[in-house]
């Protein structure tokens, strides 16, 4: 049964994670899987790419203009909420439950030790209202 999505947080969240696929796919990767979940975790979206397999986190945030969105702010410039990360959210309890999810997706689908995976996280920036995207790329991100 496919995942249901109610609150406007979920709601934004699918639709980041929808363009995230998009872009994925326009850069040669195959979607294996899509919220796999478990009790103890969730993996957004399983991917693959030259016998590599990834395993993608997708943050989404609203913005009401992208232009500066991947600008980051002068040394000792505090930051409002507009500078706002969310890869500041993988805290080290979220990266501990994904290398358990992570593990346990490994092991079901008797994926061989000797198989090559990176985690990846895929920032969405959304500008609902002009109904644009920017996407930032933090690559292969240590468990």
């Amino acid at each position: 049964m496919p995942k249901v999505f109610t609150s406007d947080k979920q709601k934004l969240g699918e639709i980041g994670e929808n363009i995230a696929v998009k872009f994925l796919v326009k850069h040669g990767f195959s979607i294996k899987d899509r919220n796999y979940t478990k009790k103890w975790g969730e993996l957004d979206i399983v991917a693959e790419k030259a016998n590599k397999i990834y395993f993608i986190e997708v943050k989404s945030v609203s913005r009401d203009n992208l232009e500066n969105v991947n600008r980051d702010l002068p040394t000792g410039q505090a930051g409002t909420l507009d500078q706002y990360k969310p890869e500041d959210n993988m805290h080290p309890w979220k990266l501990k439950r994904l290398s358990r999810t992570i593990q346990t997706y490994l092991l079901a689908k008797k994926i061989s030790d000797d198989r090559e995976w990176q985690v990846d996280l895929l920032v969405v920036f959304l500008d609902i209202n002009n109904k644009k995207a920017r996407i930032k790329v933090v690559k292969d991100i240590i468990l």
